[in-house]
């Protein structure tokens, strides 16, 4: 029988006409490029504002340690990046991350000094400040993440729907939410681009490694990572996943032997690159190390949502312990938290499980390594935006509560503004018509209540932070109570994506995993 035909003046298909970029009617390419621009927009609009120790003289803030970094690799040898020298006081933001992170500051600074000698000039620059120099360092940071983050951003999506890596369960147009919520990731946003970092450096590197493992190019994922680790060390805080995920594929190959020794060379080699130009001594390779490390600092710093600062409440940490137990006790405990998921992938390597043990290898390094921060939540945040498809309700839960973990920093830097814009944006992206949110975990009436009241408590103290001034007694009690919400939420969802992980055992394998060894 024919088809009765539609009528010329019928109306338009709502579903059509209400289209989203996540509901793609739209060539692939145009698609992701529309929401590239978006997410670089985003990022320029956060930029226009004040950064982290604007005119707070004279230690300033990440804007003035970044600056300075690219005043001292560009005028100094590389011998004297990590001394303390008559240039180089390294008590004013001395550098403190490996040398991959001096070339970029060095790279940036070639640029800067061709437009603004005055902003990277030996000595006489510190604390340099004008809307100039603001203006050409956060283009640094937009191009680093145009030329870095964005593309691991559009690989890791390709490769995780090319692999089916979440299951014959998503959608094949999900492609373009993901996409969103991995580029509009509102932490990464704020920090790099309102606080001033160059995180979407170490983290797009990273994004790449995890791209090249789905995408079955191990090779190329072994030197990625190892480059995200001579950028930022705190990218150790997912060694563990891809070390346990690696080894797993290796040991169920025809040549174990092999296939590891060639992975061992890659990271021996890419190592070996980046540290040459101290590698000719070993006092000068210590004193990198000796910077990398600064034990000195404590266990933690500020009001940061993890085990010791929440407990030293009640356990003064700091007080009770030297320096040499701590960090054993931080060690041990690091170690026994991620085990589990490391054994669980050598075990049973598969592409869903090593986005798992990202998450939960990061969230054991946030939660009880030694000398955590706030901004440190970015770690566990990027698995748990590539999980989104898969895991909707943990992205959207997580992303909420580690974006009010660094409320009280968000506060001080005067980005309340941007904070509140880039929350509204995710949270209008994340329920909007042909978004994943509605897909996952069923939660009862009664789960959903309890969950509901941190919530409902972290909703009151936005205001309250802001308009009720805390007894002189206890001058960061609000700090506090930001604090012990957002970490019982982290245990809570640490517990959970452990337990998810070692399922993952006990369940059909999703479509793909054939694929991943």
């Amino acid at each position: 029988m024919a088809k009765p035909k539609k009528s010329r003046n019928s109306a338009p298909d709502p579903s059509v006409a209400a289209r989203l970029p996540w509901q793609p009617s739209a060539p692939p390419l145009a698609t992701a490029l529309l929401i590239s621009f978006a997410a670089l927009l985003l990022r320029a609009l956060v930029s226009v504002g004040p950064y982290s120790g604007q005119g707070a003289a004279p230690k300033f803030g990440d804007y003035e340690a970044q600056r300075h970094w690219m005043e001292l690799t560009l005028h100094l040898p590389s011998s004297d990046w990590y001394r303390n020298t008559s240039d180089n006081d390294l008590a004013h933001w001395g550098l403190d991350y490996p040398p991959l992170s001096a070339y970029q500051s060095r790279l940036h600074a070639h640029l800067i000094n061709a437009s603004l000698p005055d902003a990277v000039a030996l000595r006489s620059s510190r604390g340099f400040e004008s809307q100039e120099s603001k203006l050409l360092m956060r283009w640094t940071v937009l191009s680093s993440d145009l030329i870095l983050f964005f593309p691991a951003a559009l690989w890791f999506v390709w490769a995780y729907m090319k692999d089916g890596v979440g299951g014959s369960g998503e959608r094949r147009e999900g492609w373009t939410w993901l996409l969103a919520m991995v580029l509009l990731n509102p932490c990464l946003v704020l920090i790099d681009h309102g606080h001033f970092q160059y995180n979407c450096i170490s983290l797009g590197l990273t994004l790449g490694a995890i791209a090249g493992i789905l995408s079955r190019n191990e090779l190329v994922a072994a030197a990625l990572f190892s480059l995200a680790i001579n950028h930022k060390q705190m990218s150790m805080y997912f060694a563990p996943a891809f070390f346990g995920h690696l080894l797993g594929k290796c040991l169920k190959r025809k040549y174990p032997i092999v296939e590891i020794m060639k992975l061992g060379f890659v990271v021996l080699g890419t190592f070996a690159l980046v540290w040459w130009p101290y590698l000719h001594s070993y006092e000068a390779a210590m004193q990198v190390i000796s910077r990398l490390a600064p034990f000195e600092r404590g266990i933690y710093e500020d009001y940061v949502a993890n085990f010791w600062c929440t407990t030293s409440v009640l356990i003064k940490w700091k007080r009770l312990y030297a320096i040499k137990p701590l960090k054993l006790m931080s060690l041990s405990a690091t170690i026994l938290a991620f085990l589990p998921s490391f054994i669980q992938q050598v075990k049973s390597p598969s592409n869903l499980g090593f986005l798992y043990s990202l998450l939960n290898s990061s969230f054991s390094f946030y939660l009880f390594s030694y000398q955590v921060h706030e901004k440190s939540i970015l770690l566990p945040l990027l698995p748990a935006s590539l999980l989104a498809l898969h895991e909707p309700h943990l992205h959207g839960w997580f992303t909420y509560y580690a974006l009010f973990s660094m409320y009280p920093l968000i506060c001080r830097d005067q980005l309340l503004l941007q904070y509140i814009s880039v929350l509204g944006l995710f949270v209008l992206i994340y329920y909007s018509p042909g978004g994943n949110y509605g897909k996952g975990m069923k939660i009862s009436s009664g789960t959903m209540a309890v969950l509901s009241l941190p919530l409902l408590c972290s909703i009151l103290l936005h205001t309250v932070y802001l308009q009720i001034e805390p007894p002189k007694r206890y001058p960061f009690l609000f700090d506090a109570l930001i604090m012990f919400i957002c970490f019982s939420q982290f245990i809570i969802l640490t517990l959970y994506t452990n337990y998810k992980q070692w399922m993952l055992d006990f369940h059909p394998r999703p479509v793909g995993s054939k694929k991943d060894l």
